[in-house]
């Protein structure tokens, strides 16, 4: 009789564990076919929407490649950064390739497997700018930068990068946060001071945007580097792995190669 009424529960707890292994978020994503991924609506050449009003850009061709890789179709959301990075997202999205930089703040909410990319962090200012020429020079200046960024935290000096130990040149920064950097660029467009003295972002966007309108200008040397990686939500290591043995691939057959230079010019992903 014992033998009986304890095998209902190994069956249980069985199942249990194989749900375990098979990974919640690869389940969810296999069988519903499809991938549900978050980025910026407003990060060229990133990520951003063309003149088709679809989104487009060097994130979108790698969640393409990533839900392609998988054998699933691609949904892609754009909510604010401060949602995104927020994390604790409860199942509405499966992965953000998203050009976020790993932190010890969002290693408490994120799981990063695996970087796709590097890029180094510069001072963009008005292009008429005489004022600021390096980091130190951003000390009692007004600087815009991406809301819950990593931006964000290196001015307020309290930015943490695993192994990559940082300095901070400037005293203190009256940091600007905004939702996004096209109203930001439009602010510092109107004269250094007027709403905005400096803007702090990725060399590549400020490389970007400055081909496109010569209002802007980089200052100075790049302030630091930054990893981008694949965030997910934290605690689905069978998921963590497929998304690293999948980026791996597309390292090791070129792909992400040919998406880099086709948004960037040059192989950022090595």
């Amino acid at each position: 009789m014992k033998t009986m009424a304890l095998l209902p529960l190994s069956l249980a707890l069985l199942a249990s564990c194989a749900t375990a292994f098979a990974g919640q978020t690869l389940d969810r994503v296999t069988e519903k076919g499809q991938m549900t991924g978050v980025l910026m609506e407003s990060y060229p050449p990133f990520s951003f929407l063309n003149e088709q009003n679809q989104l487009d850009g060097f994130d979108v061709d790698v969640a393409k490649a990533v839900a392609q890789r998988l054998g699933v179709k691609l949904k892609l959301e754009t909510p604010s950064w401060d949602v995104i990075a927020a994390g604790r997202w409860s199942g509405r999205y499966d992965i953000c390739v998203c050009s976020m930089t790993p932190s010890e703040a969002r290693a408490q909410v994120f799981d990063f497997p695996v970087e796709y990319y590097q890029s180094p962090a510069v001072i963009v200012v008005n292009a008429k700018d005489t004022a600021i020429a390096s980091g130190k020079d951003l000390s009692g200046k007004k600087v815009g930068v991406i809301s819950a960024s990593t931006y964000e935290a290196y001015l307020n000096k309290d930015l943490v990068i695993e192994g990559a130990p940082l300095k901070y040149p400037f005293d203190n920064v009256q940091v600007a946060p905004y939702d996004n950097e096209t109203v930001a660029f439009q602010d510092l467009a109107l004269g250094s001071g007027v709403r905005l003295d400096a803007m702090v972002t990725n060399l590549i966007t400020a490389r970007e945007r400055i081909a496109q309108d010569p209002r802007f200008k980089i200052a100075g040397n790049t302030l630091y580097a930054e990893p981008n990686v694949v965030a997910i939500e934290k605690g689905d290591p069978q998921w963590s792995a497929r998304v690293t043995e999948v980026i791996d691939q597309l390292k090791a057959d070129g792909t992400l190669s040919k998406i880099s230079q086709k948004w960037i010019g040059a192989d950022i992903s090595q």
